[in-house]
């Protein structure tokens, strides 16, 4: 992180930063093994990212020898046990080059919309799994020389991205962030026509790539299992170009999921494509912005 990182170690205080590295080391100690004896609490989704925390505490501790970050995630981990939510890390906290920035910035806003449409409660585990892949796929960036674990990190992340972007049902004005005591546990699985599939796509493309393509199996497993009297696919664009250049990628985006699924065995005659452009975004933005959460396609069911 940048707190700890960027310093220039120079002769003069060569003691002073030993001293430093050796007090961090103590404090990651005692926070990691604070962390191991903690009863985690609160949802299932925070007692999941709890054990995930602490799991990554203890490698970067025990393995890495990364006192500071062992102890920036032992803190985390703390705090979830306790059953607050915390966030994935913000970029800025953290010295990467630009283009590693843009691409985390670009996932770490596809995690912040499934998480905040329902991915916590509908999958905790796998919105946990999500969440401490990208935070360590982010501090393993920053660090930038273990190409395994910087790889490891982020497909496992964007695995569990499309494990919970999967099947997450639009919110209404109604539902949304309503008091906690007032949420009532999950009854039952998702009904098919109240699920919402989501696939996201790269700036300026319409290909499914792999991520994507774990999503278009799911839904293509749930048109098998159920009587579905049709599938609707729906693509857009955010607002980065002409109206009538994303009109045209949105529908390229349509049909390339329409053609991922008639490929994975879904009868062509349930399919109905449309496509919006970049109207009805995801997130509003103003004119001419990227945004990788309005890059997607919709798909919905008609039982």
């Amino acid at each position: 992180m940048q707190s700890f990182r960027g310093i220039s170690f120079l002769a003069v205080v060569a003691t002073t930063s030993l001293a430093l590295t050796g007090c961090s080391g103590f404090k990651s100690h005692s926070e990691v093994e604070a962390l191991n004896e903690a009863k985690a609490v609160g949802s299932p989704f925070t007692q999941s990212l709890a054990a995930e925390y602490r799991d990554y505490a203890n490698h970067e501790q025990n393995i890495g020898f990364d006192y500071a970050d062992a102890l920036h995630f032992a803190r985390k981990g703390l705090a979830t046990a306790a059953g607050e939510i915390v966030l994935p890390e913000p970029i800025s906290d953290w010295n990467l080059k630009p283009e590693h920035i843009e691409e985390l910035t670009s996932a770490r806003s596809q995690l912040i919309v499934a998480l905040d449409r329902g991915g916590r409660e509908t999958a905790p585990q796998q919105a946990a799994l999500a969440q401490a892949r990208f935070d360590c796929w982010i501090e393993q960036q920053e660090e930038n020389w273990q190409a395994k674990d910087i790889i490891g990190c982020k497909k496992e992340f964007y695995d569990a991205l499309n494990a919970i972007g999967g099947a997450v049902a639009a919110p209404t004005p109604e539902e949304m962030m309503p008091p906690v005591t007032a949420m009532a546990a999950p009854n039952g699985a998702m009904a098919p026509e109240d699920a919402k599939y989501l696939v996201f796509f790269d700036f300026n493309a319409s290909k499914v790539d792999a991520g994507g393509a774990s999503v278009v199996d799911s839904i293509a497993a749930e048109v098998k299992k159920q009587n579905i009297k049709s599938v609707n696919v729906i693509g857009y664009t955010d607002t980065s170009g002409s109206k009538k250049y994303n009109k045209r990628l949105s529908a390229k985006r349509a049909n390339s999921v329409r053609d991922a699924l008639v490929a994975r065995g879904v009868d062509a005659n349930l399919l109905m494509v449309d496509s919006m452009g970049e109207e009805n975004l995801m997130v509003p933005t103003a004119d001419d912005v990227r945004e990788p959460a309005n890059r997607r396609a919709e798909i919905t069911f008609v039982k």
